[in-house]
């Protein structure tokens, strides 16, 4: 195409300042230097042709490189029009390539295809809730699982996961995520760091973990629709009245697209072809109930494990030795060399004191008023309203409040840090400041106190 060129005098448009435009950069500047117009273009050229060449040097070097950064690079060279014209030189100089579409298939039992989801539901009481779930996938079979969960964290992803290969009733080949932090901790250059107890779990129930590309969730394949559809089906085409309701529509949601729908994709119920995996893959080497996710922890100086916001309490010998924590669904259980403690989970308070460790820990304590201490902050412990409580009995009897202390502590041990705050609660509410009182209360039937006089 022959070079156009125009100057000032050439152009008609120069001979009326009001031609030009009101933004931008006028009409003859286009064409000062006598620029040439790229190939097949139409009309003038643009403004920044005259950098193409810095611009298709960066852009060789970085093809990632964001087309605003390149607008800086440009400007420190010389330019100085507006961005548009940057952002169509880019568009043409860059040289992307569509990856072809592929279809992630499996043959029996090869892979499942695992993922979590959110939804905001609304109840019939006009209340609303935001849920998480897990769903996991046999891919060739379509056989699916849902559960839902507290939170994404590895604890849940672990139970939820080995529930769905309860499901599965085997152990598929591998096992296909996404790059979410709960999985992958770190990625530097083609090495990927997994979360440590993740990378464990693996290696347990024998099962190869495998990652999709950074920004490539496709690559799972169905699962993706899958979360989506249960996103739809939960939240825009059934009701609920309480969450007890939608578990339960869950369920028979769950047994109808495995038991009795056909999938659009197989054209037969993923039970039909569940068999065919079952009999290919191996079961469960270890039971999900008895699985344990193991933890290195460290008995502190003042005889506790704390644990993601939880303290457990550990014999007086234990101080200051390395122990592992073992977590199961509902309780944990704490080893060392000499040791083996359990514990339940999901305590009101955070705090779980077993009986022996505290009266372990009291003969270890010397002294008449390190005991006491120890012996108030064992009950403080019950909660917030063991501190309101303590605080009364303090400035109400200031001379002999220490021996309602100690019946404090030998009563938590007795009746347990639950039904104690009840108490206390309820001897509080009534102005009783005393600890043989609130004995009285213990004594009566849970939720059944009667009116004592003192």
């Amino acid at each position: 195409m022959p070079s156009v060129s125009c100057t000032t005098q050439d152009s008609p448009f120069a001979r009326s300042p009001r031609s030009r435009r009101s933004t931008g950069t006028p009409f003859d500047a286009c064409f000062a230097g006598n620029l040439t117009a790229p190939p097949g273009a139409v009309g003038r050229p643009l403004i920044a042709v005259r950098y193409e060449d810095i611009a298709r040097r960066h852009l060789e070097e970085r093809p990632n490189l964001p087309t605003v950064e390149l607008l800086r690079i440009l400007r420190e060279n010389g330019y100085d029009g507006g961005k548009d014209p940057v952002y169509r030189l880019a568009r043409r100089l860059r040289h992307i390539v569509a990856a072809p579409i592929l279809r992630f298939e499996g043959h029996p039992g090869e892979f499942a295809q695992c993922d979590f989801g959110h939804v905001r539901v609304g109840y019939d009481s006009g209340t609303t809730e935001i849920l998480h779930f897990f769903a996991a996938r046999l891919k060739w079979s379509r056989w699916v699982h849902v559960e839902l969960v507290e939170n994404e964290q590895m604890g849940s992803l672990v139970r939820d996961l080995l529930a769905s290969i309860d499901s599965f009733g085997v152990v598929p080949l591998s096992c296909v995520f996404d790059n979410s932090k709960t999985v992958v901790l770190s990625r530097q250059g083609g090495e990927i760091h997994r979360n440590p107890t993740f990378s464990q779990v693996a290696l347990d129930f024998r099962f190869a973990p495998e990652l999709c590309s950074p920004r490539s969730g496709w690559q799972k394949g169905s699962v993706e629709n899958h979360v989506g559809f249960v996103k739809n089906g939960l939240s825009r085409v059934r009701r609920f009245h309480d969450r007890a309701d939608l578990e339960a529509q869950l369920a028979e949601w769950d047994h109808d697209v495995n038991e009795v729908r056909p999938c659009r994709a197989t054209g037969v119920p993923p039970s039909s072809r569940i068999a065919e995996e079952r009999r290919r893959l191996r079961p469960l080497p270890i039971p999900s109930v008895e699985y344990a996710l193991r933890f290195p922890v460290h008995v502190g100086p003042t005889g506790w494990v704390t644990f993601h916001g939880t303290r457990y309490s550990m014999p007086a010998e234990a101080l200051g030795l390395p122990a592992t924590l073992f977590l199961y669904r509902d309780h944990v259980r704490i080893m060392t060399d000499r040791f083996d403690e359990r514990h339940l989970r999901h305590l009101h308070n955070g705090v779980s004191t077993l009986p022996k460790h505290a009266t372990s820990a009291l003969a270890a304590v010397s002294g008449r008023r390190a005991e006491l201490y120890y012996q108030r902050q064992r009950v403080l412990e019950t909660g917030p309203i063991a501190e309101t409580f303590v605080t009364e009995l303090i400035y109400t009897r200031p001379h002999t409040w220490a021996g309602d202390v100690r019946r404090l502590f030998y009563l938590r041990l007795e009746h347990g840090p639950e039904r104690m705050a009840g108490a206390l609660r309820e001897a509080f509410e009534r102005g009783w400041h005393d600890a043989h009182l609130l004995a009285t209360l213990l004594t009566k039937p849970w939720g059944a106190y009667e009116e004592v006089h003192a």
